[in-house]
């Protein structure tokens, strides 16, 4: 939704400060259908000329790209760009599958459609890039009327659309846009978090890393990991927008306690296992992945997938590193038992009571004597009070 709140704010600037048009670069495998429809519904009641244009060459403009295209007032590729594959598309881990559901393509369609009439565009064509998941390069796009202008600059785009004429919501309004400067809209630094955020795979692997701090924050107090993980779930949250898979969420506490449980108990075995599988299932089906909600083509469902278990596998290798350290040192045998009876020799004196550093076993420690220290003398470890070493002098 941050692009559709940094599109609306762009709107607002150059309605108020007087510009001719805002250019809107696209190059996108697609996104919400929720952000694109705001933006549609901001381009149809826009007083300002919006210019899509798809670029640099080489990139797409699929499913939500797509739409927003032909919304615009005018429509524009580079060359060797392409443009389509808007049919819904249903994601699950094993494969996506085009949705066959008459009510959703039904509404796609008319979504489509409805646009590609009002600017005079090939509605046959519109309605194929949803029904037949179609794709055209900018070639076949402006010979089928899909888009009035092909430009492999964006200073060659500006020339070629000085003196078009446009219908806008508020009436027809006459591009003046030749050797026009051009100012580069930023984010706002909220929009900028939120878009980085709020893209699935990274609200995902947020949420999947948090998760795996707050276990190895519980199993090993006093690292930081508690906080790293809060903060990882709680920004993975925001940018879901909450609107998260009830069960995948079940599914990663599930596997939390299972390898919270490992943690308690020796080696690690079938709890562990099923613990981190379960949750880099659970982190597959997190984000609610509806037709209806998102517009994006079956390329980004498949890197999504990819990029989730690798990460889960990545992730979950660290864990069990950190884990089994944390083991062995909570298994190590205790240090005190096994140094009482120790020699070390002091290098310096110290008075009685005196607290000074002494090397055991290349370390070191501190220590202290009733009697007193005298440096090169043998003194044996009798106890231990706190950090602090007590020594005995060493007698034949």
């Amino acid at each position: 939704m941050a692009h559709a709140d940094a599109f609306a704010d762009a709107l607002e600037v150059a309605s108020r400060e007087g510009y001719s048009a805002v250019l809107v670069v696209i190059s996108t495998p697609g996104g919400s259908v929720d952000a694109m429809l705001r933006i549609i519904e901001r381009i149809d009641n826009s007083p300002v000329p919006v210019v899509a244009y798809v670029y640099p060459a080489g990139t797409t403009a699929w499913s939500a790209g797509t739409y927003i295209l032909m919304a615009s007032h005018v429509a524009a590729m580079a060359p060797n760009t392409v443009i389509g594959s808007c049919q819904p598309i249903s994601y699950s881990p094993l494969g996506s599958a085009p949705v066959e559901d008459d009510k959703i393509i039904n509404a796609l369609v008319a979504v489509m459609s409805t646009h590609a009439e009002s600017r005079n565009r090939n509605l046959t064509l519109a309605r194929d890039f949803v029904v037949k998941n179609a794709n055209v390069d900018d070639i076949e796009a402006y010979e089928y009327g899909a888009i009035e202008y092909r430009a492999d600059s964006v200073a060659r785009l500006l020339e070629a659309i000085d003196g078009r004429a446009v219908l806008l919501a508020s009436g027809v309004v006459t591009l003046n846009t030749r050797g026009a400067a051009v100012d580069v809209y930023s984010m706002r630094p909220r929009e900028a978090i939120l878009n980085a955020i709020s893209d699935p795979t990274v609200s995902s692997i947020l949420f999947l890393v948090g998760l795996f701090a707050l276990i190895y924050g519980f199993s090993a107090p006093g690292h930081g990991g508690e906080i790293l993980g809060g903060i990882a779930i709680l920004l993975a949250l925001i940018g879901m927008g909450f609107d998260i898979n009830v069960v995948s969420a079940v599914m990663m506490v599930i596997g939390a306690i299972l390898l919270i449980y490992e943690l308690a108990t020796p080696g690690f075995g079938i709890f562990g296992i099923s613990g981190v599988v379960i949750l880099t299932f659970g982190a597959l089906f997190l984000v609610p992945f509806s037709p209806e909600k998102w517009a994006v083509s079956g390329d980004w469902y498949s890197t999504f997938t990819y990029m989730i278990v690798a990460v889960g596998i990545c992730v979950a290798a660290l864990f069990l590193f950190a884990a089994i350290k944390v083991l062995q040192v909570r298994r190590r045998p205790p240090i005190v038992g096994t140094m009482i009876g120790d020699i070390v020799i002091p290098t310096e004196n110290a008075r009685p009571g005196e607290v000074i550093f002494v090397v055991y076993r290349g370390e070191y420690w501190q220590a202290k004597s009733a009697e007193g220290i005298v440096a090169g003398k043998k003194y044996r470890i009798s106890g231990k009070e706190g950090v602090v070493l007590v020594l005995e002098e060493s007698r034949p």
